[in-house]
């Protein structure tokens, strides 16, 4: 089984040293990059399994990098950042992070969320699939349809598009204003599935 890829996005060399040791003793393989273009760069010829990703680069900002993969990709990025601000968490979770590490943080914690990451990264549906199954749930795009231990749970629409939104998002922190742009929303909208269907909400 080949070993996981990180992409280290990251130009404090004393962090990023940091990040690489840390990574190297748990058997993950690195690649690393010390400002956004080269990252971007870097993450369309080697499609690592997950991205580490600071938002004070020295040429584009890291939300504008995490902006430009998440319009490709659902690789899982965690944003490891000394803006600890919550408006700039909430920010980073809305355009498509799936966590956020502030700095400075302890190499179990930043370990203890790359394998969070990666389990999550290994249980979406792929694009082709019409169903999407973890243990004992299974939900049925095709029907719309929800089961629990094969046993068919009615939902009412809005139960329905929240689950579809939960399921397309797993792995990932939701803020309260994702979720309520996406489920209530006034204004007519599409939730894309990841097999690919689109649902009216």
């Amino acid at each position: 089984m080949n070993e996981p890829k990180i992409l280290v996005i990251e130009d404090d060399k004393t962090i990023q040293n940091f990040m690489k040791i840390s990574l190297k003793t748990r058997g993950y393989s690195y690649i690393l990059a010390d400002n956004g273009l080269s990252g971007i760069s870097l993450f369309y010829a080697n499609h690592p399994d997950l991205i580490l990703l600071d938002l004070g680069l020295p040429d584009i900002d890291g939300m504008e990098v995490l902006k430009q993969v998440r319009r490709q990709s659902n690789t899982p990025i965690i944003v490891v950042s000394a803006r600890g601000q919550e408006r700039e968490k909430i920010t980073a979770l809305d355009e498509g992070a799936d966590d956020y590490v502030t700095k400075p943080f302890s190499a179990e914690e930043l370990l203890a969320r790359i394998r969070v990451g990666l389990r999550h990264k290994n249980s979406f549906v792929s694009k082709q699939s019409t169903e999407f199954q973890l243990d004992y749930f299974r939900m049925d795009f095709e029907k719309r349809k929800v089961y629990v231990h094969d046993k068919e749970v009615h939902l009412t629409p809005l139960e329905y598009k929240m689950m579809l939104l939960l399921v397309n998002n797993s792995g990932k922190v939701l803020t309260h204003h994702s979720i309520q742009q996406e489920v209530w929303a006034t204004t007519p909208q599409m939730i894309t599935s990841r097999c690919g269907y689109l649902w009216p909400i």
